[in-house]
């Protein structure tokens, strides 16, 4: 038997790739016929041919028993259907002539095995809870990274939904179309940190920010974030950050680029040197799209149904990073320099037709403080925290 990591894991690569149908034995029970023909004409014998694994993480919380009227559509082929909805985005109509499962059967499904998903693996998504949990969040950042006291990389996307009863237009964001928030916070290694989904498209990432339980934490000192730290050359210590872009307000623990067209080299190297660890989070948010096609879609099911298929396939994604990331997200998913040369090498999620759309942009002036934790980051970069290659490649942002 393999193990529960294994399982999930190779069901996810299944149901990524593309299936042919096959044909197998008949069943008996009383359906429509075609819909008899679930296991010789459905997806599901294609999809779990290759695997003979035995489904023991989320089975027994999606598991349902056989009636005297008909068989109960075992919890591996559950599961193996919401995994092909997460990949591809295929409507319930496509999945129910893959499957041979009807419509309404689907509708129950999805969000059923979605909350089991996240039951079992919404560990994968762990906002640290130390302050050694989190300044090894800010080393990896400056390792790979080159910022320093970064706890992540915070954004923003627009989920499609369809608009629920008597909403007005409530959801309706900037773009014209109905939407949630998915805001989250990213590590140096392009996993999620905190994800929280929600919030009506009509609010901005600021506003989400505003009332996200994480800025609130935050406040109120219960995150354990560590004081604030000495950078080589300054005369006084910096407040650990979490940086952000243009959709963000400028807050002492949140940094985003500086503003307008006729900036100084200075500021200009500090937002590439911003921008480089922000970047985190637009792949992040790219690599998720691109593996789940379903982000490509308008998602359409209630309100709450659609925050559990967003959290299940975040935290998917962080699993399968965790397990499998040279598999999951192969070196050229994602964006990449050439220092050297001054290039900014495009990861293949942007030829992903159908990204999310980023939040509305703020106007935020910042505080006299924020005004100044920036200003001291940008002094840094431009002395003591200078990188070779900065002069060459900071127009890249």
């Amino acid at each position: 038997m393999a193990s529960d990591d294994q399982v999930i894991l190779a069901l996810g690569f299944a149901a990524i790739c593309d299936i042919e149908i096959m044909k197998a034995k008949k069943r008996k029970i009383w359906q429509r016929k075609w819909l008899q023909r679930r296991t010789q004409l459905g997806c599901y014998e294609n999809l779990m041919k290759e695997l003979a694994l035995e489904v023991t993480l989320v089975s027994p919380s999606i598991e349902r028993n056989n009636t005297s009227m008909r068989e109960a559509i075992p919890a591996v082929e559950r599961i193996a259907l919401t995994l092909r909805y997460l990949a591809t985005g295929e409507t319930q109509s496509s999945l129910s002539y893959q499957f041979r499962i009807a419509q309404n059967t689907i509708s129950g499904i999805i969000p059923a095995v979605c909350s089991a998903i996240y039951h079992h693996l919404g560990s994968e998504i762990q906002v640290p809870e130390s302050e050694n949990e989190w300044k090894m969040v800010a080393e990896e950042f400056w390792a790979k990274w080159n910022f320093p006291l970064c706890l992540g990389a915070m954004d923003g996307k627009h989920i499609r939904i369809k608009p629920p009863p008597h909403s007005g237009a409530t959801y309706r964001n900037y773009k014209g179309f109905f939407s949630i928030v998915l805001l989250v916070v990213v590590d140096a290694n392009l996993k999620f940190l905190y994800v929280d989904v929600g919030t009506n498209g009509r609010v901005s990432d600021g506003g989400v920010w505003g009332k996200s339980k994480l800025r609130q934490a935050i406040t109120n000192g219960d995150m354990n974030i560590p004081e604030a730290a000495a950078l080589p050359g300054l005369a006084s210590n910096l407040p650990f950050v979490i940086v952000a872009d243009d959709a963000f307000p400028l807050m002492p623990n949140i940094m985003k680029p500086y503003p307008g067209s006729n900036l100084s080299k200075e500021c200009l190297i500090f937002n590439y040197r911003l921008s480089r660890a922000r970047r985190v989070s637009e792949n992040a948010f790219g690599i998720l799209a691109a593996r789940f096609r379903v982000f490509g879609t308008t998602i359409l099911t209630s309100v709450p149904n659609t925050k559990l298929i967003v959290l299940a396939a975040c935290s998917l994604h962080n699993f399968l990073t965790n397990r499998s990331k040279n598999t999951y997200i192969p070196e050229d998913s994602a964006d990449r320099e050439d220092i050297l040369n001054g290039v900014l090498i495009e990861g293949n999620w942007r030829q992903n037709t159908n990204q999310l759309i980023s939040c509305q942009r703020i106007s935020s002036r910042g505080s006299n403080y924020a005004k100044d934790v920036r200003d001291r980051f940008c002094n840094f970069f431009n002395a003591e925290g200078a990188v070779p290659w900065q002069d060459n490649n900071y127009t890249l942002h």
